[in-house]
């Protein structure tokens, strides 16, 4: 299978890349070679590549800073995954793309299903939302893959920076009332490599939204002390504070968990417990 994945540097493309690249004949894209500010430039790519499948890991992911940047945010989250959307059409082949818990306002208190309402309050759970409205108005042929919390050994994330706050010897202080399921990046890049064989196998009863989050639940004071435990950082001063105590430009959803039953029906896909992939991940820092 041909496959052409927008998206390569980031924690999900580069798990994509040692995970989903060693299985088909896959083209990835990144900055310089494409720009996704620019959607429309889009068809020439998926025209030159003529691929069998595309893959959108790509993803304006700034959260607060897309408060101030509303229309770069809309143009890579939003009119960029319909135009890839517009040219799978036109191809006639399917398109994996990703999504998050932010189209959701974070106010309830079960896992959200796919088929809860949506409500997003920022802007970037706005773009993403609009994301996925644009891809599944332009093709049938689409999954999309709602995560949350997603972190990795490479890359910026909540991992990294807080072992970078550990090793100031600093106290650090963590929002504890925010609940979600923290996702490893590759974990979630294994679960797109079960949809990818399920669309080679030419299975058209798997298209649709699916959750796909690492299992279990903490707040972000509960993962950052299990961070610090994991990474034997024992004398860390770790405070759980409000979300009231650390405003930012962009809110977030208090509750963020997803329910993934619909990906086990349809793929057969759990993802680990959260704490096991973060052993995972700390090894391989």
């Amino acid at each position: 299978m041909r496959i052409l994945v927008f998206g390569r540097v980031g924690q999900l493309g580069t798990a994509l890349v040692e995970l989903l690249g060693p299985l088909h004949e896959t083209v990835f894209l990144d900055q310089p070679e494409i720009d996704l500010s620019k959607p429309d430039s889009v068809f020439a790519h998926v025209h030159e590549h003529a691929p069998d499948l595309v893959v959108n890991a790509a993803a304006y992911t700034a959260v607060d800073k897309a408060e101030t940047e509303p229309d770069l945010a809309d143009a890579i989250n939003a009119r960029a995954p319909g135009a890839m959307a517009l040219a799978c059409a036109g191809a006639k082949i399917p398109l994996v793309h990703y999504s998050t818990d932010y189209v959701f306002d974070g106010s309830a208190s079960a896992p959200y299903r796919e088929s809860a309402p949506v409500s997003p309050q920022s802007v970037y759970g706005r773009g993403k939302l609009a994301g996925e409205q644009a891809v599944a108005q332009a093709t049938d042929q689409h999954v999309i893959l709602r995560t949350a919390w997603l972190y990795s050994h490479v890359g910026h994330n909540f991992l990294k920076t807080m072992l970078r706050l550990a090793a100031d010897g600093k106290p650090v202080r963590v929002v504890g009332d925010q609940i979600g399921s923290p996702t490893y990046a590759w974990d979630l890049a294994q679960a797109s490599v079960a949809v990818v064989e399920a669309l080679a196998q030419g299975r058209d009863d798997v298209y649709g939204i699916f959750h796909a989050t690492n299992a279990g639940v903490t707040s972000w004071h509960g993962f950052a002390e299990r961070i610090f435990d994991l990474a034997g950082y024992d004398d860390v001063e770790l405070v759980a504070i409000s979300t009231d105590e650390y405003p930012t430009p962009a809110p977030r959803p208090a509750y963020s968990v997803l329910c993934c039953e619909r990906l086990q029906e349809a793929f057969g896909v759990t993802l680990p417990e959260w704490p096991d992939a973060l052993a995972r991940c700390i090894a391989r820092l």
